[in-house]
């Protein structure tokens, strides 16, 4: 049995924490491959610099730093040992000369006293502890460093046993105080390596760009002329296998356009002999059927050949939302019905006008039939435009609401989308928005109806 308990120790689990920062991990990472790529490159270049940068503070620096202090230690060690060896010098200048002259540091002896109190020693300084530990180690008496600031010189206060030697080094004496070459230029490189990773990567990334770009056009009902394979060579195969696959789905549109035209123009000349027959006729009662199953037919040819056109040889224009929903208010209030709209966005859209126009038409006029009151709501936004048709009417069962869709599937109950009855109404509908790269979808609607959603790329 499963209780609350043991679904909570389920969620604590370490599997599922691991899962939960996996996916958060995923939702931060860019999702475009030009910013992808780049990350594969710099990534693996950062982690090398900075473990060859460590190991080089580790190693190189440090260790030359320590042999610097060791030998001014040294230094130090010996003009102590040259001061308690002859004290008859009594003002030290043998002592101070050779340091100044021989050994680049400058001595003075001073009177004894106290040792200023220890400096806060900063949080990475190297110089600071290597001295330390060599004076310690080597000279074995009180002293008193400073390491700290930007100044080019280092003081060092050693206690003898009645006086105070007092020592000043060059900083550059003491320790590798050209390290930041060795970065300046590490960064360098990989400034000079990254921009020229950056130029072959746009290179190779901008064709895959030009090819989903057309994919997406084209998607939409639009036709990138411009658009030809480049690139690396699977690129280019890709490029080649889009434009033959956007080639023969043309032909086939093509194809199946020009045979139910030609199909069109005989069974509307037919259907013209059977009128004009009956038009000699007279007026019979037992004729009246006839006409009615001629007209059917007539519908049924008109909308079998929207359909199967969809409109894709119109061009896309600019349409405005607001101008469309005016047109469609003089039916409703004609009707005695009420149709209202909003329009959050932009107002005008990117589309083949015709075809959208016809695409709401269609489906606000089926709201007008078997509903009272429709609300159009549309948004449009940088990446997609939104339609919700919300009417009170009967609405379609949920059983039937992917059926509908189907080419003269007709409900046998409630409403039908195709005021000819023809069963097309909804198809032509998902046709025309699927031909701009978008769907068509049904839903309950919050007044009590059919709530239809059109959703196209923007």
């Amino acid at each position: 049995m499963v209780t609350f308990d043991s679904l909570r120790r389920e969620d604590r689990s370490p599997a599922h924490g691991w899962r939960w920062l996996s996916r958060w991990f995923r939702h931060q990472l860019p999702t475009g491959l030009y910013v992808r790529s780049l990350l594969i490159i710099i990534i693996p270049m950062v982690l090398l610099q900075s473990v060859v940068a460590a190991l080089f503070m580790e190693r190189h620096w440090q260790m030359v730093t320590q042999r610097l202090s060791m030998g001014v230690t040294r230094d130090i060690a010996a003009i102590i040992q040259m001061i308690e060896t002859y004290p008859q010098d009594s003002d030290y200048s043998t002592a101070t000369r050779i340091a100044r002259e021989q050994l680049g540091l400058q001595v003075s002896v001073e009177p004894d006293g106290d040792l200023p109190p220890p400096r806060v020693k900063p949080f990475f300084s190297i110089l600071d502890g290597i001295l330390s530990d060599e004076i310690s180690d080597q000279i074995k008496r009180p002293f008193w460093i400073d390491t700290v600031g930007d100044s080019s010189l280092v003081e060092i206060r050693i206690k003898l046993k009645d006086k105070i030697l007092r020592v000043l080094a060059k900083r550059n004496q003491t320790y590798a105080s050209n390290t930041h070459i060795f970065i300046v230029w590490m960064v360098a490189a990989s400034l000079v390596l990254i921009g020229i990773s950056i130029l072959f990567l746009r290179g190779q990334i901008r064709p895959i760009q030009a090819l989903a770009a057309a994919a997406e056009s084209f998607g939409k009902g639009q036709k990138d002329e411009t658009f030809y394979p480049r690139g690396a060579d699977e690129v280019r195969r890709a490029g080649l296998a889009f434009i033959l696959m956007r080639e023969r789905i043309e032909r086939q549109i093509e194809q199946r356009t020009a045979m139910l035209t030609g199909v069109s123009h005989d069974l509307r000349t037919i259907l013209t002999r059977f009128k004009l027959q009956l038009a000699l006729a007279g007026d019979h009662a037992d004729l009246q059927g006839l006409n009615d199953d001629i007209n059917d037919m007539q519908s049924m040819l008109e909308a079998y050949m929207a359909f199967a056109r969809s409109e894709v040889e119109e061009d896309v224009g600019q349409l405005k939302l607001s101008e469309l929903f005016e047109k469609l208010a003089p039916d409703f209030a004609l009707n005695g019905k009420t149709m209202t709209y909003t329009i959050e966005g932009d107002d005008e859209i990117l589309v083949r006008p015709n075809a959208f126009t016809r695409l709401v038409t269609n489906l606000a006029s089926n709201a007008r039939r078997y509903a009272k009151t429709l609300n159009i709501e549309a948004k449009h936004s940088a990446k997609w435009l939104t339609v919700i048709f919300d009417d009170d009417g009967p609405g379609i069962p949920e059983a039937n609401r992917e059926d509908v869709f189907k080419p003269f599937f007709r409900l046998d109950e409630a409403r039908n989308l195709d005021a000819s009855g023809t069963g097309l109404g909804l198809a032509i509908a998902r046709d025309i928005a699927r031909s701009h790269g978008g769907n068509v979808t049904l839903g309950d609607s919050p007044l009590g109806g059919l709530r239809a959603t059109i959703r196209l790329p923007a």
